[in-house]
């Protein structure tokens, strides 16, 4: 789940990143999807 969701934030940076729509939002998307994903690794889950 977590993998698949990753994967939809980054594709949706990299179009928002190519046509420069939403960027910030992507941004920030992003960055809150690596955080719980580094979160979850340090656990051990």
């Amino acid at each position: 789940m977590l993998w698949t969701i990753i994967g939809i934030l980054l594709l949706a940076w990299l179009l928002g990143f190519i046509f420069e729509i939403a960027g910030g939002l992507i941004h920030i998307l992003l960055v809150i999807a690596l955080v719980v994903f580094i979160a979850r690794m340090i656990k051990g889950r």
